[in-house]
């Protein structure tokens, strides 16, 4: 069949899972038109995915998202900590860890919290909201082919309902197309690590009765480590509804189709303590747990984000959170520069940021299930990174990229978290009021522009002042607000914050932060010549000239 006659859109996103979707709410907020292809007919209906932390709610909470994301996962609002047990019925049972924040220290750190809300839960919110932002998705559509130029790239479209093609012209294709990509295949990228660490299958399933041998305790997950039956319970709904991850051992032979319901049920019964246990098998899904990080993450006008271009072991729910902050990085420089205040070379910056990131992340998650003892996950001998989750999660640091005054040598996580600013790292949280009343963090500032942050004192004012025509002579979108208690303050800090020291800077310096929350650069204290320093600055963040 002869394809249509081409549309042309900016972005093309191919993949509909929590990655491509979450390019295509970001990409909606940025007013970025798009289109996602998604070859399968709808959301994911397997719970899975389920842990989203700190940095990804924050960046749900900017797009507008987070209350809709809540609000799905609240029947999960009250489960916290890790159990490990022989089984559900032994007194040989110990929490990994019971609250996510023992003391309530991440309120001060951040504006958000975790969240736990399944894959299947999560998706139709983005779905529904992506499409309110004005997204053309398109489901039961599969990119059958590509081929890029220097001016774009064409893909060829096909209706898997209809077999009817079609083709479209975009500027920039992002592939989310998962572990086995099809567009990382096509692009010929290999990719390194650790490889296959262990298999799962995972079975849902209905049991009335086991919400009794759970009692109170309202686990994330419970390991069950009985030698005869070991693997992972997690709750769906806290009462008749369950997720099961079995061991699976391809290794030795074992094939999918092994695990009927009647063995997974036995297994389960086992795993639990309740021999009599009535449970309905409801569905089944295989997997893998890898270690894998692309060699590259794009070429030319193509680029990937989440499972194309890494694969981490599930513990720790670093996977899905890396991903979600790929598309969050490439959101917003693809609407620099396909609105025309950035350079092209911004793109290269990507990988650049975002590889480092991901290769220190799926390394701790490793370590991680080493830690945790994962069912059917046996580490090789010797010790791994030792790192908390919140500085993994939270206080990753760009070794090089967009931004400007960094020390290339420090380490991607860092030993311990501080949530102070430097550049190529997030810029941290604090409490201001506006002029108009309004109570909001400062993290609530950047999407849609680059945001210089300064004092409300005569030097602030030049800042503000020198800002404004920078701005307007680039043609970039650049938000300036003073900070203080004075009366030319655009933004009062909550009493007893010292945000100068948080950010690292005297009253007199300045701050500027990317759209994606990140610092571009930092000045302590003033300067002779504020206009020409910020020129100086913006033109080689953003690639221009």
């Amino acid at each position: 069949m002869t394809p249509q006659a081409e549309d042309r859109v900016p972005v093309l996103i191919v993949g509909g899972s929590l990655v491509g979707l979450s390019s295509s709410v970001f990409l909606g907020r940025l007013g970025v038109r798009h289109v996602l292809v998604e070859k399968h007919p709808g959301t994911s209906i397997h719970p899975r995915g389920r842990g989203n932390n700190l940095r990804t709610m924050e960046l749900f909470r900017t797009a507008g998202a987070e209350p809709l994301i809540r609000r799905a996962a609240s029947v999960l609002a009250d489960n916290h900590g890790i159990l490990q047990a022989d089984s559900l019925t032994s007194d040989n049972a110990e929490w990994l860890f019971r609250e996510i924040d023992p003391g309530g220290r991440l309120s001060g750190i951040s504006p958000s919290g975790w969240c736990l809300c399944s894959q299947n839960d999560l998706e139709p919110v983005l779905l529904d909201y992506a499409r309110g932002l004005g997204g053309d998705l398109r489901f039961s559509t599969e990119l059958v082919s590509f081929t890029q130029d220097d001016d774009g790239v064409t893909c060829e479209l096909m209706d898997r309902e209809t077999g009817e093609r079609s083709t479209v012209r975009t500027d920039y294709l992002i592939a989310a197309d998962g572990p086995r990509s099809p567009v990382r295949g096509a692009l010929g990228i290999g990719h390194s690590g650790r490889g296959d660490l262990f298999a799962n299958i995972s079975a849902t399933f209905r049991a009335k009765r086991l919400a009794d041998a759970v009692g109170d305790r309202y686990f994330i997950a419970c390991y069950l480590t009985n030698p005869d039956a070991d693997g992972v319970l997690l709750p769906v709904d806290n009462q008749e509804n369950w997720v099961f991850h079995a061991p699976w051992h391809p290794e030795r032979g074992e094939a999918i189709e092994d695990f009927t319901d009647q063995r997974l049920a036995a297994h389960i019964r086992t795993a639990v303590g309740v021999p009599d246990l009535e449970i309905e098998i409801t569905g089944r899904a295989p997997w893998r747990a890898a270690e894998r990080v692309a060699d590259s993450y794009g070429r030319g006008r193509v680029l990937m984000a989440g499972d194309s271009c890494h694969e981490m072991s599930p513990t720790g729910a670093f996977g899905s959170n890396t991903g979600i902050q790929d598309a969050h990085n490439l959101a917003w420089k693809l609407a620099a520069v396909t609105g025309g205040w950035a350079g092209p070379g911004l793109l290269e910056t990507y990988e650049a940021e975002r590889r480092p990131v991901a290769v220190a992340t799926s390394e701790r998650a490793s370590a991680r299930s080493a830690e945790h003892a994962h069912p059917g996950y046996a580490p090789p001998a010797g010790g791994g990174p030792q790192k908390g989750v919140l500085v993994v999660a939270l206080g990753y640091r760009y070794p090089e990229g967009a931004f400007l005054g960094a020390d290339p040598g420090r380490p991607v996580v860092p030993e311990d978290f501080r949530p102070v600013a430097e550049p190529g790292g997030r810029s941290p949280h604090v409490w201001v009021t506006t002029r108009d009343g309004e109570r909001r963090s400062t993290l609530d500032l950047y999407e849609r522009s680059m945001v210089l942050l300064t004092g409300d004192g005569p030097k602030g004012t030049a800042w503000h002042d020198a800002a404004r025509a920078v701005a307007e002579r680039l043609g970039v979108p650049l938000e300036a607000y003073r900070l203080g208690e004075s009366t030319q303050a655009d933004l009062v800090p909550e009493a007893g914050t010292d945000w100068t020291a948080v950010h690292g800077m005297t009253p007199s310096g300045a701050i500027l932060v990317r759209p994606d929350g990140f610092v571009a650069w930092r000045s302590r204290d003033a300067v002779e010549d504020p206009a020409a320093t910020l020129d100086e600055v913006l033109t080689a963040v953003l690639r221009l000239g």
